[in-house]
């Protein structure tokens, strides 16, 4: 009778898992997009901003039609003092005004701040960079998201504004037209300041990481810091204004044939403010991607 024997074998048998594909950048963007989206104060914070802009800019050109006709009615006077006072409409300044786009400013610095400190403040940028080692693809992912979104409402409140605008006073004939060099300026400008003040809030929500002091920062810096180099007294206080980006913006947006407009003692040209917006979304980009590669998460 013969008996059967089974051998094992004892050398290790090795399966071939396949790996997990590595995230391309479409996918990181993806991501960021259902981040942003996810958060109901975002869009709140950019609408709002949006509407608050476009109703002072339509509200501010509505109010100037009594004052305007009026001026057009007499656009030559003689004042007291033997001047000859000649009326000058600028179609830019209720249209594009400075106020208005300083809420535009605000509410992308805020959304900037937002999509940097959110993450660290909560903890969940451990499991971001736990699933995407590369650091610098996941900030050029919330830069691309974050860029796209600011200047896309950007542009179309500035639209909007511009051409609702000119709309109000095309039959008085002092608007400008969309093709006009200095129209579009005033537009490119008007737009592209707002995506860079969502760079420098992102910038201060990665040196920062708290919610409130990003926000006080990131204010103090673009809108308050800048008072304090008011004047023309001296020309190093104002080449030092004409340094942050909302004094690049006005310079921009400004109509260069009001004979009433004031440039001051220490001008700057349009070269001088495109390198300074320019300038800020360079520094804004590299100091975030430093901080977040070194700093702990």
């Amino acid at each position: 009778m013969s008996a059967l024997t089974s051998t094992t074998s004892t050398n290790p048998v090795y399966a071939r898992v396949p790996s997990e594909p590595r995230p391309r950048f479409r996918d990181l963007c993806r991501m960021e997009w259902i981040k942003v989206a996810s958060l109901r104060s975002t869009w709140l914070v950019l609408l709002a901003a949006a509407l608050a802009t476009v109703f002072i800019n339509l509200n501010g050109v509505h109010s100037d039609l009594q004052y305007l006709d009026r001026d057009l009615a007499h656009p030559v006077q003689t004042m007291p003092d033997g001047h000859v006072w000649h009326f000058v409409y600028d179609p830019l300044r209720r249209a594009l005004s400075e106020i208005a786009v300083q809420l535009m400013m605000l509410g992308g610095a805020a959304i900037g701040a937002l999509t940097m400190f959110g993450e660290f403040s909560t903890g969940q940028i451990r499991t971001t960079f736990a699933a995407v080692p590369r650091r610098d693809g996941v900030v050029a992912a919330k830069i691309t998201v974050l860029c796209a979104i600011t200047t896309t409402l950007a542009l179309v409140v500035t639209l909007i504004s511009f051409l609702g605008g000119q709309a109000m006073v095309a039959d008085r004939h002092v608007g400008l037209s969309i093709t006009d060099p200095d129209a579009q300026i005033a537009i490119a400008a008007y737009t592209l300041v707002v995506p860079v003040s969502a760079l420098i809030g992102m910038l201060f929500g990665a040196l920062i990481r708290n919610a409130t002091a990003s926000i006080v920062g990131v204010v103090a810096f673009l809108f308050l810091i800048p008072a304090f180099f008011g004047g023309d007294k001296y020309r190093w206080v104002a080449e030092i204004r004409h340094l942050f980006p909302g004094n690049a913006e006005s310079n921009l947006a400004e109509w260069p044939h009001n004979p009433y407009m004031d440039p001051g003692k220490w001008p700057t040209s349009h070269l001088h403010s495109w390198l300074v917006l320019a300038g800020w979304v360079v520094v804004s980009i590299g100091a975030a991607l430093f901080v977040v590669k070194k700093r702990d998460a």
